[in-house]
């Protein structure tokens, strides 16, 4: 690409130090690319693809000339100022997109043993046998031939060799999660440090989910809450066109994981901190439903939205959530 950029240089005869503007789709290439033109002084943005808009037709032609075209067309009116033609991904720091990984790769550790389990269950289950596959004497137990079938016959042997390997598979898993756990604290970095601490002062939030919070979310820099509110998909999106007006949900546009985790927060939240504006702004709106949970189910997604904003003001300028309790030191 850059032996294409000066080859055209040299073509359009443009002096050395013009101008020059790049845009790609954010995808699997993350932002090498980006950080790779911009450390040779070449403009570069990231653009959401999801942002690019389309012809609402039933069939329309799609070709990789025809979505350049569009990207140059979007990138020219963006840098002209319209905004709207596209979102510009915000590229993290090296560092801020390397500490992600820690609980990402805890999170799929936890995922893969209980796929493990799961698997070693069902296989069982055909053979009519409910031994508890989750003990650590299991492994043990089906060396021995301790494990059998419903009527008291051994395992097949093919089958009890496909649950020794599975048992060995989860017995590294295991290792790999028990290593991580051990070193996950340490490595991560101290801005990222200050603010896991930040949050864990509060009630409702632990260890695991403030070490979230802090990698995956409030490495962000944000001008305001509407910003917070759009980055974690939990602001509303009406449909309001002549006499049509409905109410499609949430946006669920940004990080799904952070996402899940703030409803899980705001459940916890509900359950530690019942002094606080929140929680009694929830227990108002939802009083009177009785047994009705959707409406608690729609509610707490607003509780997690403004929850969200509330943190970002409590990393941001220390301010305390309303109504809210500080664990004792």
């Amino acid at each position: 690409m850059l032996d294409l950029i000066e080859a055209h240089k040299e073509k359009w005869s443009l002096p050395a130090d013009v101008r020059i503007a790049v845009s790609y789709e954010a995808g699997q290439e993350a932002f090498w690319i980006c950080r790779a033109l911009q450390a040779r002084h070449i403009e570069c943005y990231v653009v959401d693809p999801a942002s690019i808009p389309v012809e609402r037709h039933q069939r329309r032609a799609k070709t990789d000339r025809l979505d350049v075209i569009k990207l140059v067309i979007n990138l020219r009116a963006w840098l002209r100022g319209e905004r709207d033609r596209m979102h510009v991904v915000h590229a993290p720091s090296p560092q801020d997109e390397a500490s992600r990984q820690l609980m990402r790769e805890r999170g799929q550790l936890q995922k893969e043993v209980l796929q493990h389990l799961d698997r070693m269950r069902k296989l069982l289950a055909t053979l009519g046998c409910w031994d508890a596959v989750n003990h650590r004497a299991f492994a043990g137990r089906l060396q021995r031939d301790e494990v059998c079938c419903h009527d008291g016959a051994p395992l097949p042997r093919e089958l009890r060799e496909r649950l020794l390997r599975e048992c060995e598979r989860l017995a590294l898993v295991e290792q790999q999660l028990a290593a991580l756990e051990k070193t996950r604290q340490t490595d991560v970095p101290a801005l990222a440090r200050q603010r896991c601490d930040a949050l864990e002062r509060l009630h409702g939030i632990g260890e695991v989910g403030a070490s979230r919070l802090a990698l995956e979310l409030f490495w962000r820099e944000f001008n305001n809450r509407r910003e917070v509110g759009a980055c974690v998909g939990l602001v509303p999106q009406p449909y309001d066109s002549g006499d049509s007006q409905a109410d499609q949900g949430i946006s669920k546009q940004g990080n799904r994981r952070v996402r899940a985790l703030l409803i899980e927060i705001a459940w916890n939240w509900l359950r530690y901190q019942p002094n606080s504006a929140l929680t009694k702004w929830f227990n108002q709106r939802t009083q009177g439903t009785g047994p009705n949970r959707r409406a608690r189910r729609i509610a707490i997604v607003a509780v997690a939205r403004r929850l969200t904003i509330a943190l970002w003001r409590y990393l941001k300028d220390g301010e305390i959530p309303k109504g809210a309790q500080l664990k004792s030191t």
